[in-house]
């Protein structure tokens, strides 16, 4: 799918303040440079090392997943001028010492278990508590999650996987819920989880054999499908879970 021109993501709402949580990323690096080429004035580009993607707009700052002092740090360094976009654009498929996602019960680990959903659901979670807490009554913003389509519970036909899975289906269940929540003190908030297809990142290398011809997309791409697929949500859409196309995954 070809990338949006700027002048039109700027007629669909293109934020003049964005936040990218997870800039060190395949996607969350090419969020920054769609954003940035489509006009953002400031991109606030979130990482580990604090050290990001370089841009006139874009601001680095650090944070760590696991240490909510350091994402409340980083929200409270932009209550003065609140994002309109907040991508958390973090998500872990196989940990850092190679445990990949389990496609059997009987390799149920706990330390695993607790460590996907500390990466997957918590962190995200700890992002949306404190930049949520930022947004002033009134005016519109978007809340995104990457999320993915095998945290469908109803579209679940293979099974394995089991904590990726459950760590996603759960990370579905805190946005629906932040959603109601939001909609009753912010009208005009839209907060969605997003499904960026099979990209071609570090998080998805290890599974790309047997992959179909096409099925494998760029950052480059992934990033803009997402992005026009937020620019086309209305509050109506919040708390649903949609892919790149568009489409909304099932629950």
């Amino acid at each position: 799918m070809a990338s949006a021109t700027p002048s039109s993501k700027k007629g669909a709402g293109w934020p003049r303040v964005a936040a990218i949580f997870g800039a060190s990323g395949g996607i969350g690096h090419a969020l920054c440079d769609a954003l940035e080429v489509g006009g953002t004035e400031i991109i606030h580009a979130g990482l580990r090392s604090g050290q990001g993607p370089d841009g006139a707009g874009i601001r680095p700052f650090a944070f760590d997943l696991k240490e909510e002092a350091s994402i409340a740090a980083a929200a409270e360094a932009m209550r003065a001028d609140p994002p309109q976009l907040v991508i958390a654009a973090t998500g872990v498929l196989t940990l850092a010492d190679g445990t990949g996602p389990e496609r059997t019960y009987k390799r149920l680990d706990p330390v695993t278990m607790a460590e996907v959903l500390a990466l997957n659901t918590i962190g995200p979670a700890l992002i949306a508590k404190h930049m949520l807490g930022i947004m002033p009554r009134g005016s519109p913003f978007t809340f995104a999650a990457l999320s993915a389509r095998v945290g469908s519970i109803s579209d679940n036909r293979l099974g394995g996987w089991h904590f990726y899975r459950a760590s996603k289906a759960a990370l579905n269940m805190l946005l629906k819920n932040f959603a109601l929540e939001m909609a009753r003190t912010h009208p005009d908030s839209v907060i969605v989880g997003l499904h960026p297809g099979t990209v071609d990142s570090g998080l998805s290398r290890p599974f790309q054999s047997g992959l179909a011809d096409g099925q494998l997309t760029t950052p480059q791409d992934a990033a803009a499908n997402l992005l026009r697929v937020i620019a086309g949500l209305t509050p109506e859409d919040s708390g649903r879970v949609f892919d790149f196309r568009g489409a909304e995954v099932p629950a």
